[in-house]
């Protein structure tokens, strides 16, 4: 799975539940919530005020260390 700005939350998560800390990280602590999984990280992080091109690669650096 390679992430992207508009990639849905609850679809990460579903792919690759070890991503779950990299949101909460970010103020993101309600992860179940069916709004926050219907976001994508650039909403996110908006909200958040987080920089999403850096939680992107983040993410993906992760998940090709985990293959």
């Amino acid at each position: 799975m390679v992430v992207t700005k508009q990639t849905v939350i609850g679809e990460i998560l579903d792919a690759a539940p070890s991503t779950a800390p990299f949101f909460t990280r970010i103020g993101m602590h309600c992860l179940g919530c069916p709004h926050s999984r219907a976001e994508t990280i650039e909403e996110a992080c908006a909200v958040h005020g987080t920089d999403a091109d850096a939680l992107v690669a983040e993410i993906n650096r992760s998940l090709s260390e985990q293959r």
